[in-house]
């Protein structure tokens, strides 16, 4: 992991409609990233839908999604660049662990398709 300790706040935050935002942790490997964007956009989803009328449990599962991944991602708890490369890898580790056991992937069943489409290698 490189060393970040010289980041400067440039680089440790963004400016959206006037409001700070922590930036991803730059050091996330980029299939780490992939699966946790994947779980942050699936508990967005989970939140909006959830918000339309659920039997109450969808909508806390919901917001838990969201906090692991915004976790993993180190946009939310400790601050990326005040942890070690060791802390900021059982970081995401401990998040994608919840987030996977919160939304077991399904099995694929025998002879459903795959989402390939033709021509794809």
């Amino acid at each position: 992991m490189p060393d970040l300790s010289g980041t400067t706040d440039d680089e440790r935050f963004f400016l959206h409609s006037g409001r700070r935002w922590r930036k991803t942790d730059p050091s996330l490997p980029d299939d780490v990233r992939a699966r946790l964007m994947s779980h942050l956009g699936r508990g967005r989803s989970g939140v909006r839908t959830s918000a339309k009328g659920d039997d109450g449990a969808a909508l806390p599962r919901a917001r838990r999604t969201v906090q692991l991944a915004k976790e993993g991602l180190g946009e939310r708890g400790t601050p990326w660049w005040d942890q070690t490369p060791a802390e900021r890898t059982a970081r995401w580790a401990a998040a994608l662990d919840e987030l996977d056991a919160l939304h077991p992937k399904r099995p694929e069943r025998p002879g459903s398709r795959s989402r390939k489409h033709p021509g794809d290698a």
